[in-house]
């Protein structure tokens, strides 16, 4: 039976220049964010309102084929820019994505990761594609390239994961703000605190399962949609009340000893309000 499920569209189609071999790709989108679409409606007949571009030197609304792109150079002076003309100075980056460099995963900052995509081998030439990635997972080694796409020129990682490679466009170095720290000194604290903090960092730690969470905001806002529609009473979320830490001291053996009577069943409750999620779009 055929799948139903949609082949992601492809966003760069191009070649992976590793030294002489080039190795026809095309990216997928890894990772998109999901969240529940609000409308803009007419306050007085909740009507459904639409974007107008409008012109303010000829008190008009516009088509979009009346638009082009514009670069300002001056106070209200522009110099219009054309596709083809974009088309036409983009750097060799645009159709190969030359490995520059290979670095170990230890030397890369996640601070520096943007968007995440699918590195897919092109065709049917899958060998070289399968050379680069057995060669990287054993060498445990990020490749660092250069890629154009979507007007501009990132710096890229590719990484194998599994059996594909996953390409992450990064920040530049210029695009990372740097936290105002100041030379501070660190506050001193006692050996036992830091022994009780670590115990209690090894008491939650376990294996990463990120299917395990999900997003509780928006599951609320679901529950809170349905009641409206149903005409019922909006119930509110709870609020944990915080205060700040006195005796740290305390505030670690009280953290242990809650650890200790119940371990955390987020796996559990994740379940549990998928499917009531899944109830309530059922009953729609």
């Amino acid at each position: 039976m055929a799948s139903n499920r949609r082949m992601p569209a492809t966003v760069w189609k191009g070649f992976i220049s590793f030294g002489l071999v080039s190795i026809p790709v095309r990216l997928h989108v890894a990772a998109r964010n999901k969240t529940l679409p609000f409308h803009m409606l007419h306050k007085k007949d909740h009507s459904r309102i639409k974007e107008v571009f409008y012109c303010r030197e000829e008190d008009k609304s516009l088509d979009r084929e009346d638009i082009v792109k514009g670069y300002e150079v001056a106070k209200n002076e522009y110099v219009v820019i054309e596709d083809e003309e974009l088309k036409k100075i983009a750097p060799p980056t645009a159709r190969v994505m030359e490995i520059l460099q290979f670095v170990k995963a230890s030397q890369v900052d996640p601070l520096f990761f943007d968007k995440s995509y699918h590195v897919a081998p092109d065709e049917t030439v899958t060998r070289p594609y399968a050379l680069l990635l057995e060669a990287m997972t054993q060498t445990k080694y990020y490749g660092v390239a250069k890629v154009a796409m979507h007007n501009r020129e990132h710096i890229v990682i590719l990484r194998p994961s599994g059996n594909e490679l996953v390409l992450h466009t990064m920040f530049f170095a210029d695009e990372i703000h740097q936290a105002e720290s100041g030379q501070r000194t660190p506050p001193a604290f006692k050996a036992k605190e830091l022994e009780l903090a670590t115990r209690l960092i090894e008491t939650l730690a376990d294996k990463f399962k990120p299917e395990q969470y999900e997003d509780e905001y928006q599951a609320n806002i679901e529950r809170l949609v349905e009641q409206k529609r149903k005409g019922e009473k909006v119930t509110a979320a709870p609020k944990p009340r915080k205060a700040p830490v006195i005796d740290l001291m305390q505030a670690l053996q009280r953290s242990l000893s809650e650890q200790s009577k119940a371990k955390p069943s987020t796996g559990r409750s994740a379940t549990k309000r998928k499917t009531a999620r899944s109830k309530r779009r059922a009953a729609a």
